[in-house]
């Protein structure tokens, strides 16, 4: 089967290219009009500034904090933060007490809630569930808690009868009942938390139903995993409905295996096993069989976003200790739109330095460098852009810094792969022959560059954290960038113009020149020097060229002369 031309991979490499390109734009497009996104890529803490939390610990009277609390409450808001998709967001402890977190632009809800929720999980059995009492009518027309007499303190707190588990109705003491009959819904807050091995009342976050909770048989701490998705059905079709996914770890899957047999054998309520919450329910789901795999799902009234920020503080953890929102400000970019100024003013002397280095060394064949540099430039732009909307990502000066370091890797890439081109031509090829040949030379050690400035930008961005995992996500970006340039439009290119006449003959102005490269005609390629006008430079080079050739024409047959006789001396002897 015969080989495709070199003309049509070119061509053909030059039509994937422009397909990525196309497709990028779509992409970018989608997320503009669908997802509220944008043209342009967002920008970080210290180019646009944001928004700054302070967090204080809500612990009782007399105690303190420890600095291994605020350490490790330090480490899962962090996460917290990334997880929702938010980069060179900044988290830090102030005063040996409070945490300090700056997050660029402007936080929605959910993730203001990421931040500062405790996130205590509880899995405790239903006893006693009903609708709220104690509400009244107003003149607006809404509900407002109606005075609740106090509860009679010579009512027993001690069951009757020892509880065998956590479903028995034993836990349901009359003073229990009269707190039950007076608690008020509209009053709940993250403070309504009773030791893991007493009851609980609560409600419904919603305040729609109010419970009397067994002690606590499974908690967050065992959870493994979590993630958010939409419901489906036994046939795979969706329902639409949000919910999240919990992966247990060993002991939770025994755990849980354990209540849900014993629930799915009670009635009515008793039934019911309620998901608590920062001591809210959040969910009461009834329990249609024993779950063993250790995999259950949390359903009630959530949205995407509600769903994936319950998961992800399911994920990584409850904080340690509680917080609340101290206070909550606007801060100024630290370093603003003048040192953004001086970074791309610096980024556009170098590529000035690298356009007038190309033309000087290259001539013409620079402006392939150039353009190369433009396309390169182009797709970085859209994935950036695609990366701020898609995934959060912002661009901070040190990730502006990784793209002014890429302008040298990539010009790198060429300057190896025209010195391979121009290497063959001195051996004597001719143009085509010497493009392809430089390619294969060229490619691999381009390859094996590439793949060392990637693992470092990997290795970095994985161990580091803040604007220096920006500066290696650019970094790693655009090393592949440059190779998919240098593979789909560079080698391309030049594979064209080594069609064209003013290359292919060696144009002093192409960059290409055989004869002010040293080449040297060995009778295998298609370069031969080409006659002049007498008395010409040209001329008196050529004669010089054409004496050469033929004193290294002499010297080799001489060369050959000399082993004829020795391999006769020695057959002689």
């Amino acid at each position: 089967m015969a080989k495709s031309s070199p003309v049509k991979k070119a061509w053909r490499s030059l039509t994937w290219l422009g397909v990525l390109i196309v497709g990028l734009i779509a992409l970018n497009a989608f997320g503009v009009f669908t997802q509220n996104g944008s043209w342009t890529p967002k920008l970080a803490l210290d180019l646009e500034g944001g928004t700054q939390i302070i967090l204080a610990p809500q612990v009782e009277s007399g105690a303190t904090v420890t600095s291994e609390q605020l350490t490790e409450a330090v480490g899962i808001i962090r996460q917290r933060v990334n997880s929702s998709g938010v980069s060179e967001a900044e988290v830090n402890t102030q005063g040996g007490r409070n945490i300090v977190v700056s997050i660029p632009g402007t936080p929605d809800d959910a993730t203001l809630e990421r931040i500062k929720s405790s996130a205590k999980l509880e899995f405790r059995a239903v006893l006693v569930a009903g609708q709220p009492s104690g509400q009244t009518m107003g003149a607006d027309g809404t509900a407002t808690p109606a005075p609740q007499a106090p509860v009679d303190p010579s009512l027993s707190t001690t069951p009757a009868v020892e509880p065998t588990n956590a479903s028995d109705l034993n836990y349901v003491t009359p003073a229990l009942q009269a707190e039950y009959d007076a608690f008020d819904c509209g009053k709940i807050n993250t403070t309504n938390v009773a030791p893991a091995n007493q009851p609980l009342i609560t409600c419904e976050a919603d305040g729609s139903v109010k419970y009397i909770l067994g002690p606590v048989e499974v908690d967050g701490s065992t959870i493994a995993n979590a993630t958010n998705g939409q419901r489906t059905t036994q046939s795979g079709a969706t329902t639409g409905e949000w919910a999240v996914n919990i992966v247990f770890n060993g002991t939770g899957t025994s755990k849980f295996a354990d209540v849900t047999t014993r629930l799915f054998n009670l009635t009515g309520v008793q039934n019911q096993f309620a998901i608590v919450l920062d001591g809210r329910v959040i969910s009461a789901p009834a329990t249609q069989g024993a779950i063993l795999d250790g995999k259950p799902q949390i359903t009630g009234s959530f949205d995407q976003d509600s769903s994936k920020a319950l998961a992800d503080q399911l994920k990584f953890g409850a904080l340690p200790i509680s917080f609340t929102v101290q206070s909550q400000d606007t801060i100024s970019a630290t370093l603003g739109s003048t040192q953004l100024l001086n970074g791309l003013i610096a980024g556009l002397i170098g590529l000035i330095l690298v356009v007038m280095y190309s033309l000087a060394q290259y001539r013409l064949l620079g402006l392939i460098t150039i353009a190369s540099l433009g396309v390169a430039a182009v797709i970085t732009y859209l994935l950036i852009t695609i990366l701020s909307w898609r995934e959060g990502y912002r661009l901070s000066l040190a990730g502006v810094a990784g793209l002014i370091v890429a302008i040298g890797i990539t010009a790198d890439s060429f300057i190896v792969y025209f010195e391979r081109v121009r290497d063959e031509l001195r051996d004597g090829r001719g143009l085509e022959s010497s493009v392809e040949a430089g390619w294969k030379r060229a490619f691999r050690t381009i390859v094996a560059s590439d793949v060392v400035n990637f693992l470092a930008a990997a290795v970095l961005f994985v161990l580091a954290v803040g604007n220096v995992r920006g500066f290696a996500l650019t970094l790693g970006l655009t090393t592949v960038v440059d190779l998919l340039v240098v593979g789909l439009f560079t080698h391309p290119m030049l594979q064209l113009v080594a069609q064209t006449k003013f290359f292919n003959e060696g144009h002093k102005f192409s960059g290409l020149d055989p004869r002010a490269l040293g080449a040297v005609y060995r009778g295998r390629a298609r370069f031969e020097p080409s006659a002049a006008v007498p008395g010409t430079k040209a001329s008196s080079s050529s004669k010089e060229a054409a004496k050469r050739q033929t004193i290294a024409e002499r010297k080799a047959s001489e060369l050959v002369g000399t082993s004829t006789d020795r391999s006769t001396d020695r057959k002689d002897s």
